[in-house]
């Protein structure tokens, strides 16, 4: 597993790690919790670090979630975007190529310009920005250097579990909790994902399926911003103003795709793993914020 300090990778980690031998791999200490697994401190975007920690373990599958997920920093620093999203997926197909392994690798919706959406596998790509980009030439560095290869494409990955880090939900949560008011897009439709959900998926996508190509694996909603900070609230139980804002409207270093989401269709019909609906994602959200230690 790359990217085993995230948020869909420290799902899979947990998930997979009781029954298999599991080489967690990420930048930085191991943050995960103490489990069955082993631990392979490496770099994306060092040229070789995270294809020899796979070669060594001798991988027989692999499922790549790390990237450079901070959309506003890839568009500052196109180069370190590049070194990690496509560069660092290169490295991952190449061991896989080497190894005889699969490989799932994760990607994203914004590899989709927003014109259209939702999307299905088979639309044509048009990614915008320095994170889109990257991460689409690693779509293709994947596909291409992997024989034994998918793509699962997620969006607005978020998570309660202890220890995962902040995302849009938790904000909402969080600055709702402490009577502050939430700015949401109003005018960008998303497929928000529970990382647990996520995380079923494309580990059965690796382990239990022969698939090949790009599935979309995110959650089966499609909603904008606001309509989920409001439907995050109200699970929540939380009141509070939640400010309506447009993309437009706010200085951001990257550009958004608006009607983006995903179709999941072809996943519902693959996997035993569904796509969770909005309902069922935040009543599963809000157990793991509850089981959270008290602060």
């Amino acid at each position: 597993m790359t990217g085993a300090n995230g948020l869909l990778g420290g799902e899979a980690v947990a998930l997979l790690a009781p029954a298999h031998e599991v080489l967690a791999v990420g930048r930085g200490a191991c943050r995960l919790p103490p489990g069955r697994h082993r631990w392979a401190e490496a770099d994306l975007g060092d040229g070789r670090s995270v294809e020899r920690a796979l070669r060594e373990f001798r991988a027989e599958a692999v499922l790549h979630a790390g990237a450079m997920t901070d959309v506003d920093a890839c568009e500052r620093d196109p180069e370190q975007a590049w070194r990690v999203n496509a560069g660092g997926t290169e490295q991952v197909a190449r061991a896989c190529r080497a190894l005889g392994a699969r490989l799932v690798a994760v990607s994203t919706d914004y590899v989709f310009d927003g014109e259209a959406g939702p999307y299905r596998e088979e639309d044509v790509p048009n990614p915008r920005g320095a994170y889109a980009r990257s991460k689409r030439v690693g779509e293709e560095a994947a596909l291409l250097l992997a024989p034994d290869c998918a793509v699962a494409r997620v969006a607005v990955v978020y998570s309660g579990r202890p220890g995962a880090k902040s995302t849009f939900a938790t904000q909402i949560v969080e600055r709702l909790s402490r009577g502050e008011p939430v700015r949401a897009f109003c005018d960008q439709l998303v497929s928000p994902t529970l990382a647990a959900n996520a995380a079923a998926m494309t580990c059965e996508l690796l382990l239990g399926t022969s698939y090949r190509g790009v599935l979309h694996t995110s959650g089966a909603t499609v909603v904008d911003r606001v309509e989920f900070a409001r439907r995050v609230a109200a699970r929540f139980g939380l009141a509070g103003e939640i400010v309506p804002v447009r993309v437009a409207d706010v200085q951001l270093a990257s550009p958004r795709p608006l009607r983006s989401g995903l179709v999941v269709d072809r996943a519902r019909a693959l996997l035993r793993a569904q796509p969770l609906e909005l309902a069922a994602q935040l009543d599963r959200f809000h157990a793991e914020w509850q089981a959270r230690p008290a602060r």
